[in-house]
């Protein structure tokens, strides 16, 4: 019961906290500006492509037609949200982002769940007290109209289902297991990248359980692909090509890798701001764009090998500081406090989750495989192409709970020194 108890008292301080924060930011700022700008990128276009009739296309606003610029989850849901409360209004707003902070805030209970399974309560008390009081978990809900709350809670909820699935020999469980990996992939197609890593631990895991049947592996990676399907074969009749999940990794590439890559006038390559660029993109269609856009990044990274070097170090920082690419500049030039203490705590998940995975590994945990696809593998692909703060987001609440598992074992090592049981030391 005490645990029950704990648990949602961090959830309601995390629920708090992100409402209060939203409360502030609505009055803090202009309702005609925030029933309309945060809506202008590509997630808010295609919604408002979808609430009007006009079909999962066009994410500059303008008529641009069918795109696979993301998987369909996310605009779905704005689109449901402009249906109910109206297009472009601070109701739509209200609703969006509302809607961001309690996927943040329910975030607490699987990754309450995954924590206990690994470790113990103190560790799961530990990582949920660290979530819920998170700066970029506060800020992200309603400073950023994408998929990252969302994407962060399925991330988390895919960790806790991994861990638990292993122990279970029914049909229904993989089953549900296998959907929940469909709607993570549907939801942000960087998933890809955990999934032959969790989903692999856990069919060689469940080895081990005496209920052990390939069929519920079999039938978990069925329904994945089940959950996928429709959209690739929309894709197909749109594009005439195979599009499994998004288009847009060609785009990416390119404005990560070129001649003005980090420097502040990349962002205006982009063609949700770029005329010229918007309409070659329309004129040749999206996936020859793409095709176009990957050949130069690719013709640029084999050509520029040193300048490529440091763009992938400037992206690397920025991942894992959440702030700019030159860390110690930028912390020099920051003018607010929210700015260093977005930095510092992601500095601290940072180093707390290097700090667990040398413990995970030195002990040979079971789990050390899953949990380091968190921070090892997820970011590779944002180290070559671009890596906002929102890309990392759906990874910090592992991150959290890495490091309230390093803080828990550096605490009991600590004490066992201070406090060592008699002959302890002979």
């Amino acid at each position: 019961m005490r645990r029950v108890f704990a648990l949602f008292a961090i959830f309601l301080l995390a629920l708090a906290l992100r409402g209060t924060f939203l409360y502030l930011y609505v009055v803090q700022h202009n309702a005609r500006a925030l029933s309309t700008i945060p809506f202008l990128f590509e997630p808010g276009n295609i919604a408002y492509s979808l609430a009007t009739g006009n079909g999962f296309s066009n994410p500059f606003r303008v008529e641009t037609g069918p795109t696979a610029w993301m998987t369909p989850v996310y605009p779905l849901l704005l689109a449901a949200i402009f249906r109910l409360f109206g297009t472009y209004t601070l109701n739509a707003f209200i609703a969006a982002a509302s809607f961001n902070a309690v996927c943040s805030a329910l975030t607490c209970f699987p990754l309450w769940l995954a924590a206990r399974r690994i470790a113990n309560t103190p560790t799961a008390v530990l990582a949920t007290v660290l979530w819920a009081v998170f700066p970029t978990a506060i800020i992200l809900p309603y400073e950023s109209l994408f998929d990252a709350s969302l994407s962060t809670l399925l991330a988390t909820s895919l960790l806790a289902a991994t861990l638990a699935i292993v122990e279970s020999g029914r049909v229904r469980h993989w089953c549900a297991y296998g959907f929940l990996w469909g709607l993570a992939l549907m939801t942000n197609a960087a998933f890809v990248a955990l999934l032959p890593f969790l989903f692999g631990w856990a069919e060689y895991q469940s080895h081990r359980n005496a209920l052990y049947h390939f069929r519920n592996a079999a039938l978990a990676a069925a329904m994945t692909l089940l959950c996928c399907v429709p959209w690739t074969v929309r894709n197909f009749r749109e594009f005439h090509t195979l599009v499994p999940l998004r288009s847009v990794g060609g785009l990416a590439l390119w404005l990560g890798n070129n001649e003005h890559a980090g420097s502040n006038s990349v962002a205006g390559l982009h063609p949700i701001s770029n005329q010229a660029e918007r309409d070659h993109y329309v004129e040749v269609g999206e996936i020859l764009y793409m095709r176009e856009k990957q050949s130069l990044a690719m013709d640029y990274i084999f050509s520029h090998p040193a300048a490529e070097a440091s763009l992938i170090s400037e992206r690397f920082t920025a991942f894992w500081t959440g702030g700019g690419t030159s860390l110690f500049r930028d912390l020099a030039r920051a003018k607010t406090a929210r700015f260093h203490l977005v930095v510092l705590s992601n500095l601290l998940a940072a180093f707390g989750s290097l700090a667990a995975l040398v413990l995970l590994w030195r002990t040979r945990s079971a789990y050390r495989v899953p949990l380091a696809a968190f921070p090892l593998v997820y970011p590779l692909v944002y180290y070559l192409a671009l890596a906002p703060p929102r890309y990392r987001h759906p990874i910090d609440p592992a991150l959290l709970l890495l490091t309230a598992l390093a803080a828990v074992r550096l605490s009991k090592y600590k004490q066992r020194f201070e406090d060592p049981v008699p002959g302890a030391l002979r």
